[in-house]
Protein backbone atom coordinates (compact mmCIF):
# COMPACT_ATOMS: atom_id res chain seq x y z
CA UNK A 1 0.00 0.00 0.00
CA UNK A 2 1.39 3.28 -1.07
CA UNK A 3 0.97 6.45 2.07
CA UNK A 4 -2.08 8.42 1.10
CA UNK A 5 -2.96 11.85 2.30
CA UNK A 6 -6.65 11.65 4.30
CA UNK A 7 -8.00 13.83 1.46
CA UNK A 8 -7.56 10.91 -0.68
CA UNK A 9 -9.17 8.20 1.21
CA UNK A 10 -12.98 7.76 0.08
CA UNK A 11 -15.51 9.52 3.48
CA UNK A 12 -16.44 5.60 4.08
CA UNK A 13 -13.30 4.85 4.87
CA UNK A 14 -12.62 7.97 6.91
CA UNK A 15 -15.77 7.67 8.81
CA UNK A 16 -14.96 4.06 9.51
CA UNK A 17 -11.25 5.15 10.98
CA UNK A 18 -13.17 7.54 13.04
CA UNK A 19 -15.77 5.00 14.21
CA UNK A 20 -15.17 4.15 18.09
CA UNK A 21 -16.53 1.09 17.46
CA UNK A 22 -14.13 -0.22 15.14
CA UNK A 23 -11.61 -0.90 17.13
CA UNK A 24 -9.29 -3.99 15.75
CA UNK A 25 -6.91 -4.19 12.64
CA UNK A 26 -6.07 -7.22 11.31
CA UNK A 27 -4.12 -8.58 8.64
CA UNK A 28 -5.74 -9.82 5.50
CA UNK A 29 -5.26 -10.83 1.89
CA UNK A 30 -9.28 -11.28 1.53
CA UNK A 31 -9.49 -8.00 -0.96
CA UNK A 32 -6.31 -8.10 -2.52
CA UNK A 33 -4.64 -11.58 -2.75
CA UNK A 34 -1.38 -10.12 -0.34
CA UNK A 35 -1.10 -9.44 2.72
CA UNK A 36 -2.40 -5.30 4.30
CA UNK A 37 -3.54 -4.40 7.61
CA UNK A 38 -7.08 -3.12 7.89
CA UNK A 39 -9.94 -2.70 10.43
CA UNK A 40 -11.85 -5.42 10.62
CA UNK A 41 -15.37 -6.09 9.02
CA UNK A 42 -17.57 -8.55 7.85
CA UNK A 43 -16.15 -8.83 4.19
CA UNK A 44 -12.73 -9.48 6.37
CA UNK A 45 -14.92 -12.13 8.63
CA UNK A 46 -16.43 -14.30 6.15
CA UNK A 47 -13.41 -14.06 3.23
CA UNK A 48 -10.54 -14.39 4.74
CA UNK A 49 -10.48 -18.10 5.62
CA UNK A 50 -11.41 -19.19 2.01
CA UNK A 51 -9.15 -15.99 -0.20
CA UNK A 52 -6.48 -17.93 -1.91
CA UNK A 53 -2.99 -15.89 -2.21
CA UNK A 54 -3.20 -14.48 -5.93
CA UNK A 55 -2.38 -10.86 -6.17
CA UNK A 56 -3.15 -9.02 -8.85
CA UNK A 57 -5.78 -11.38 -9.84
CA UNK A 58 -7.82 -11.14 -6.44
CA UNK A 59 -7.48 -7.10 -6.39
CA UNK A 60 -8.76 -7.24 -9.78
CA UNK A 61 -11.64 -9.61 -9.09
CA UNK A 62 -13.51 -7.20 -5.49
CA UNK A 63 -12.38 -3.91 -7.36
CA UNK A 64 -16.06 -3.49 -8.48
CA UNK A 65 -17.16 -4.51 -5.18
CA UNK A 66 -15.04 -2.55 -3.26
CA UNK A 67 -15.94 0.60 -5.46
CA UNK A 68 -19.69 0.11 -5.34
CA UNK A 69 -19.53 -0.28 -1.41
CA UNK A 70 -17.36 2.99 -1.04
CA UNK A 71 -20.10 4.83 -2.90
CA UNK A 72 -22.47 3.07 -1.41
CA UNK A 73 -21.12 4.54 2.13
CA UNK A 74 -20.62 0.58 3.65
CA UNK A 75 -17.60 0.08 5.19
CA UNK A 76 -18.36 -3.43 5.44
CA UNK A 77 -17.21 -4.46 1.97
CA UNK A 78 -14.24 -1.99 1.11
CA UNK A 79 -10.99 -2.58 2.66
CA UNK A 80 -9.99 -0.07 5.15
CA UNK A 81 -6.51 -0.17 5.37
CA UNK A 82 -5.03 1.43 8.73
CA UNK A 83 -1.84 0.56 11.05
CA UNK A 84 -1.88 0.01 14.69
CA UNK A 85 -1.45 3.64 15.44
CA UNK A 86 -5.01 4.60 13.31
CA UNK A 87 -6.31 6.18 16.50
CA UNK A 88 -3.25 9.18 16.56
CA UNK A 89 -3.72 9.99 12.91
CA UNK A 90 -4.45 13.75 12.30
CA UNK A 91 -6.31 15.17 9.42
CA UNK A 92 -4.32 17.75 7.98
CA UNK A 93 -1.43 17.41 4.77
CA UNK A 94 1.10 15.52 4.38
CA UNK A 95 3.45 18.02 3.75
CA UNK A 96 2.97 19.30 7.06
CA UNK A 97 3.19 15.68 9.13
CA UNK A 98 6.24 15.30 7.50
CA UNK A 99 7.73 18.28 8.29
CA UNK A 100 6.30 18.37 11.82
CA UNK A 101 8.05 14.74 12.03
CA UNK A 102 11.44 15.95 10.37
CA UNK A 103 11.70 18.10 12.62
CA UNK A 104 11.78 16.14 15.65
CA UNK A 105 14.85 14.08 14.00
Amino acid sequence: MTPRTVERVSPTHQAALADPARTETVITHAFTGRPARGLRNSFIDTYEPLAPFGYPAIHHLTSPLRKAAAAAGDPDLVHLWAGTGYRHASKEPTTRILTRLASRI
